[in-house]
């Protein structure tokens, strides 16, 4: 318990530490400058075309006619792709010095950076001619992993793969045991010395590569065949059972859990990618109701310094108005569905306005003509009643 106390407490003051250090910074307004460089899509769109480069360069480095040709070209491009990434570590560790470390896309770029400065340590230290400056040349190939940082997908897939860890390893083990037992099993009954298939079951190890081919289903007709023509009768129920096993079982159920932790992956991407949307609307609402009110705050202001009217000057305000500004209607009576209903009361108003209108008209039908069928005194009677 003291020491569970020990490390939160630990935790505690080495975190206040790091927040008092980023708040003593002088630096922030510089600090957040750079973070959004290093956020914005144009950095971003830069970083990916110069690793996509880089790759493209690699492939023509491949060619030895090329390369002789270009070499000057190569190395000036190399120079300038170095430089890339570094500039890239450097404004991150400026920007996020300490939380930097915590993150492994971070760490695998580091990782990169080591990786490329091999060669020229190994130049400089050993000679052009070390004989394993060819192994530090063929890993430079590691510097196209520095595209997932910026891809949101493929960080997507390997969380996916990351939580299928556990599982895999499972099903795995499962498998690992099985080809124990067949491999065991193969070679007591196909691995003999006299009439055995030594190249295929004669030790432990190589039966394990020959259960892995059955596994796959590569090339088991051909292992099959040399079974046969040692006539082991056993041999054909041995293979039939270790493939459904193996193959139709263990291995399609590494694919299932595979896929299903592929769409509950991309479902929660999907769900990220919602709610980053739906927070970048909320904050465009906000300014854009911010701007209003500071519009309307000005031209109430103008209105007590200048003297003209509130009309006069909304009048001034709307000539500056374009259809394209957008607007934020939080008011219930601009929300779609009190227009909707609004609408339709309107729409009902006019029909019974409508029918009433008809009524009177029937009324006033039905007045002439009692009032034609009237004798004559009494229309006379009745027409002075209405004049006076």
């Amino acid at each position: 318990m003291s020491q569970h106390y020990y490390q939160e407490s630990t935790r505690a003051v080495s975190s206040s530490l790091f927040d008092t250090a980023s708040e003593a910074r002088k630096d922030t307004q510089f600090q957040e400058f750079v973070r959004k460089v290093i956020r914005s899509p144009i950095f971003q769109n830069i970083m990916i075309s110069a690793i996509t480069m880089n790759a493209v360069f690699m492939v023509l480095w491949t060619d030895y006619k090329l390369r002789y040709k270009l070499f000057r070209v190569f190395e000036i491009s190399e120079v300038l792709f170095v430089s890339t990434y570094a500039c890239e570590f450097f404004m991150k560790v400026y920007v996020d010095p300490i939380n930097y470390w915590k993150d492994g896309y971070n760490l695998l770029d580091v990782v990169i950076i080591v990786i490329i400065l091999v060669p020229y340590s190994l130049h400089k230290i050993k000679g052009k001619h070390y004989r394993y400056h060819n192994i530090a040349d063929g890993i430079q190939s590691l510097r196209i992993l520095k595209l997932i940082p910026y891809s949101r997908g493929i960080r997507t897939l390997i969380t996916a793969v990351g939580q299928t860890v556990y599982t895999m390893a499972s099903v795995l083990t499962l498998l690992f045991i099985l080809m124990f037992i067949f491999a065991i099993l193969g070679f007591c009954l196909f691995g003999v010395p006299e009439k055995g298939d030594l190249d295929n079951w004669g030790n432990l190890a190589v039966a394990f590569f020959t259960l892995f081919s059955l596994a796959t289903v590569d090339g088991w007709t051909n292992l099959q065949e040399q079974l046969d023509k040692r006539k082991f009768t056993v041999s054909r129920v041995f293979t039939i059972i270790f493939i459904l096993l193996a193959s139709f079982i263990f291995l399609n159920m590494f694919v299932g859990v595979m896929i299903m932790h592929t769409e509950d992956s991309i479902k929660k991407f999907e769900r990220e990618l919602m709610m980053e949307r739906h927070m970048m609307l909320t904050e465009e609402k906000q300014l854009i109701l911010k701007r209003q009110q500071e519009d309307v705050s000005r031209l109430v202001n103008t209105q007590k310094s200048g003297g003209k009217g509130f009309s006069e000057l909304v009048e001034d305000f709307k000539t500056t108005l374009r259809h394209t500004d957008p607007m934020v209607l939080d008011d219930f009576g601009t929300s779609l569905p009190f227009i909707n209903v609004y609408l339709s009361t309107l729409d009902n108003q006019d029909a019974t306005v409508k029918k009433l209108q008809e009524l009177y008209y029937e009324i006033v039908n039905v007045l002439n003509l009692m009032l034609e069928d009237l004798p004559q005194e009494k229309k006379s009677h009745s027409s002075e009643i209405l004049s006076d």
